[in-house]
């Protein structure tokens, strides 16, 4: 599966990085319930098909998978077109709020590391009681605010600073801080699902996608703002050269309607 896809060399990313976070996303999945010839709605595709290559992979031949993203579709059609798993995606541009899909309409719904970037806790909510109701099983996956390994802290040293970097640069909040387990399970309830299973993972695998340019931060007008916030990206980016960057312990929430 990985040997088909096309190299995103981005330093300072490493060069390996688009198989690694693959490879990352199919060992979550393999805790996700997800079996061959099941249809699934995948919320939250993003622009590298990260977890729908594996999510299709693991389907099988009679599986399909519909790729739902609103926005990020840049890399998307390489991607899948390489992978050898191309025609069993149906990509769908949408808003996972409003899903322009039928109840019912598969056999379960994903969001694998894309519970951060579906807002706060309200818009988390609209988009989860939606994939509850196109499927009556969900799965969704997200980074816990865990540190077993310096490698790890490293990791959420730089990633936590993003939601705070991009507020102060830009006004608009994104790429929030990790929820922990009893959080994501909260939010589910609040969606109107009833949890059988939640977990903790740990996959043991380099995760090099916290980082953003130090330039970003000089964008920020308050210059007590920038200071600080700059003092703290020089510290995180200390602790990724000293460590690595590895991906902390990802929580696993299964539920149905």
């Amino acid at each position: 599966m990985v040997g088909r896809l096309p190299s995103f060399n981005r330093p300072p990313l490493p060069d390996d990085w688009l198989v690694s976070e693959i490879l990352e996303r199919r060992l979550v999945l393999q805790h996700s319930s997800v079996r061959p010839g099941q249809s699934v709605i995948e919320i939250g595709v993003g622009a590298h098909a990260l977890a729908t290559v594996p999510l299709a992979h693991a389907l099988g031949e009679k599986g399909r998978v519909v790729a739902v993203e609103p926005v990020r579709w840049e890399h998307f059609s390489e991607i899948v077109g390489a992978s050898g798993v191309g025609d069993r995606i149906d990509p769908l541009r949408a808003d996972g709020r409003r899903l322009p899909l039928r109840t019912d309409c598969a056999d379960m719904s994903v969001c694998v590391h894309g519970v951060r970037s579906l807002g706060q806790d309200e818009a988390c909510v609209r988009v989860l009681r939606e994939m509850l109701r196109v499927s009556p099983r969900l799965c969704i996956a997200e980074s816990l605010p865990d540190a077993r390994t310096p490698a790890q802290q490293a990791h959420l040293s730089m990633y936590n600073l993003r939601e705070d970097a991009l507020l102060a640069a830009t006004g608009h909040r994104d790429d929030l801080r990790y929820r922990n387990l009893v959080a994501l399970c909260a939010l589910v309830e609040r969606a109107g699902g009833i949890v059988e299973e939640q977990k903790s993972v740990d996959v043991d695998l380099p995760h090099a996608l916290a980082y953003f340019p130090r330039s970003m931060i000089g964008e920020i007008g308050d210059p007590v703002r920038r200071a600080q916030l700059a003092a703290q990206w020089d510290d995180a980016w200390e602790q990724i050269r000293a460590f690595g960057e590895d991906q902390p312990p990802v929580g696993v929430v299964l539920a149905r309607r």
